[in-house]
């Protein structure tokens, strides 16, 4: 569940990040060209720096997201491990103990 959260987390900040990307202009200009005659109110740096922040931001939660989902990421355990292998090849389900190498040697009978 917490899996599916950050995967959905992980695509809305895809999304965003392209799209601030997107406004940006190589040059400097981007956003802020757009709003040439919006200077009195909000100036041209002032809107370059926020579309820079953002970038930064969403690229940090995006890695933050990353690093959270792998360690989020479901898995089966042994026992439901030691059955998919076993439905993959074809073969019975049987369940895995461990064997003991030395008791597992025949002793042959003294004569």
């Amino acid at each position: 569940m917490l899996y599916t959260i950050l995967v959905i987390l992980i695509i809305i900040v895809c999304i965003l990040l392209a799209f601030v990307v997107l406004i940006q202009k190589s040059k400097g200009g981007g956003l802020a060209s757009n709003f040439a005659s919006q200077n009195q109110i909000m100036g041209v740096r002032k809107t370059t720096d926020f579309v820079e922040k953002a970038t930064w931001t969403l690229a940090i939660v995006l890695m933050v997201l990353c690093i959270i989902s792998t360690a989020t990421i479901p898995r089966p355990r042994s026992e439901q491990r030691a059955t998919q292998v076993s439905v993959e090849n074809n073969e019975p389900a049987m369940p895995v103990s461990p064997v003991d190498p030395v008791a597992a040697t025949p002793v042959e009978a003294a004569e």
